[in-house]
Formats: structure tokens, C-alpha cells, sequence
């Protein structure tokens, strides 16, 4: 099925509506990581490091959340440390695990990528209105109630 692909009533599916944006939000954040250092991250390295919580996150989870297998989680993980993007870090709840976490020079990289991301929500809202962009908020919101299993 291509972009162009309808749901037989000559619309576009919801999920490609809102595959669309995320897309585009993805691109401008590389390309302004870019812009700042950091040309060197994939988007594939990009969807891992996106959810590396705060305190650190295990590699199995990084991978579930990311809908990829544990190996390629590994080997993103690999290049990002090598990169100096993340580090890993004994678990302090379990010796024996391992946390993946933002380096400094990661660290640095967070308020690049949200002030882009802020950019383009206040784009949006200044194209579908203050009323409309807070109707999409809130609908996909409530959608994030039997669609995100990690809320």
C-alpha cells in the first residue's frame, strides 16, 4: 500500500494522517540535530534514543518500545555509544542489568530536538487554529488510552 492509498472512499487512513506529520516532525529534528553537531544520528538511532527515559532505560525495553528486536536495539545502541550519544550504566534496582543512557553529549541534543518539536506544534496551530489543535491534542490523547501500552 502506497501513501497514496485510500480506504476505499477516496480518503487517506487515519493511521497514514497521522504517520504523515510524525514523518515530517522526524525529518526536521535530524535535519536540526544536524544543523547542530549532530549529522551522525539515523532515524533508526533516533527512534531508540527518543525513548531513553531520564534515569535510563534497559536495552530490551528500549527495543519493545521501538518495535524492533533486541539485536538491532543492540547495535543502534553500539553505534550511539561509539558516537558518545549514550552510555551504559549498572541498574541500581538490579546488578545485573544494564541501563542505557543519554551521555552529556546526548544530554545536549534534548533541547535542540524540543525546541523544534515546539516550533512545529506552534505551526500547526497557527494553520488549523488554537480550537482545532487542541481537539487534535485531546483526541489523540484519549487515543493514546487503548493504543499505547507503555502510557
Amino acid at each position: 500500500m502506497g501513501e497514496n492509498s485510500d480506504n476505499g472512499d477516496g480518503e487517506l487512513s487515519l493511521a497514514l494522517l497521522m504517520y504523515l506529520p510524525y514523518r515530517a516532525t522526524s525529518k526536521r529534528v535530524l535535519a536540526g540535530l544536524a544543523s547542530a553537531g549532530a549529522g551522525d544520528i539515523s532515524a533508526a538511532q533516533a527512534r531508540v534514543v527518543e525513548r531513553i527515559g531520564p534515569n535510563g532505560t534497559r536495552l530490551t525495553d528500549l527495543a519493545e518500545q521501538a518495535d524492533i528486536t533486541k539485536q538491532t536495539a543492540g547495535f543502534l545502541v553500539d553505534q550511539l555509544e561509539r558516537k558518545g550519544y549514550v552510555e551504559r550504566r549498572r541498574d541500581p534496582t538490579d546488578a545485573r542489568a544494564r541501563l542505557v543512557c543519554l551521555s552529556a553529549r546526548g544530554e545536549a541534543l534534548v533541547p535542540v530536538a524540543n525546541d523544534i518539536v515546539d516550533g512545529i506544534e506552534r505551526e500547526w496551530e497557527r494553520h488549523l487554529g488554537p480550537r482545532r489543535m487542541r481537539q487534535l491534542r485531546e483526541g489523540l490523547t484519549m487515543l493514546r488510552e487503548i493504543t499505547d501500552p507503555y502510557r
